[in-house]
């Protein structure tokens, strides 16, 4: 008998085998990496080095003073605070949202999964224009919120608000098919031997995802910290109180302000940077975890097969 017609090992994945005809020629390769590198060079590498060179333009004093500048101090501020409160929201909205998707089935299902994604198909400005009707002067609840004196236009409430619907989507869509491909077998498993809903959580279902939590947490932050559109519209553009680091850039920019606006878009370079480096660290460990989920299923398909 032959090696080949030897049975494969249980358990075992073969590697997949890649086709010569599906094998492009080197020059077909060569054009294709060339013509990414210039498309990233031009608007990606040209632009980034452009942001430090005009920050930098008239030395570090004039770029430090931008910086400390109360406006610009004000509005590093307040996006730290409206980032710090709609992650963890966001958070735990996602792991809710991917548990009940992932481990339950029920009518409106495919409604949920829609309306998560409902923030990726409504533009940023529509989404600060809903929040407009909703608490404007003129809106639904206008005029409860003006007898009771509470603000949340042009104030850090709406901006909040704001933040959080065009950000929500990011912990639970990297959760929900991390949680799909892993299966419910282990938290299974923890409740017949008498372990509870949260030891259950806590010790078999947040390990599993720790990597995809992780990773949707920092999409999610960097949108939050990012975000313009939407802040635009309900911030109400108050220097000093109700600017955040984007639309502080926006006002710096249309006074002529060169080197201050770069200033303090270099330090939102600088977290992009740093969150694309995190992305890149927790994305390769949630390809490792996500690959050992298919392949103990995949283990456990052919064990049920031979069984």
């Amino acid at each position: 008998m032959t090696t080949q017609n030897l049975p494969a090992k249980p358990g075992r994945i073969e590697p997949p085998i890649t086709p010569a005809a599906t094998l492009e020629p080197l020059w077909v390769r060569v054009i294709l990496v060339t013509a990414a590198l210039a498309f990233l060079t031009l608007f990606l590498f040209v632009p980034l080095v452009a942001v430090f060179a005009e920050a930098f333009k008239k030395g570090w004093q004039l770029y430090l003073q931008a910086i400390i500048e109360p406006d610009a101090l004000s509005a590093i501020r307040l996006t730290l605070i409206t980032a710090a409160i709609a992650v963890p929201l966001n958070l735990v909205f996602g792991v809710a949202a991917a548990w009940t998707i992932a481990k339950f089935e029920f009518r409106g299902k495919s409604i949920l999964l829609t309306l998560i994604d409902l923030p990726f198909s409504v533009s940023p400005v529509i989404s600060g224009l809903i929040y407009v009707l909703l608490f404007g002067a003129q809106g639904w609840f206008g005029e409860w919120l003006r007898e009771h004196d509470i603000k949340i236009l042009f104030a850090v409430p709406g901006i909040v608000l704001a933040t959080v619907f065009v950000t929500f989507p990011f912990v639970a869509r990297e959760l929900i098919p991390l949680m799909q491909a892993q299966g419910s077998e282990e938290e299974e498993a923890a409740l017949v031997l008498g372990a509870s809903g949260w030891q259950t959580f806590w010790h078999v279902t947040l390990p599993n995802i720790k990597w995809g939590l992780l990773y949707g947490v920092i999409l999610c932050n960097a949108r939050a910290m990012g975000e313009f559109g939407a802040v635009s519209v309900v911030s109400g553009h108050i220097r000093g109180e109700t600017n955040t680091m984007p639309l502080q850039v926006e006002i710096l920019y249309n006074e002529y302000n060169f080197t201050a606006a770069f200033a303090v878009a270099s330090l939102l370079t600088l977290l992009a940077l740093l969150t694309l480096v995190l992305k890149s660290i927790v994305e390769w460990k949630t390809n490792e975890s996500r690959h050992e989920a298919t392949s103990k299923q995949l283990s456990q398909d052919i064990a049920g097969e031979k069984l």
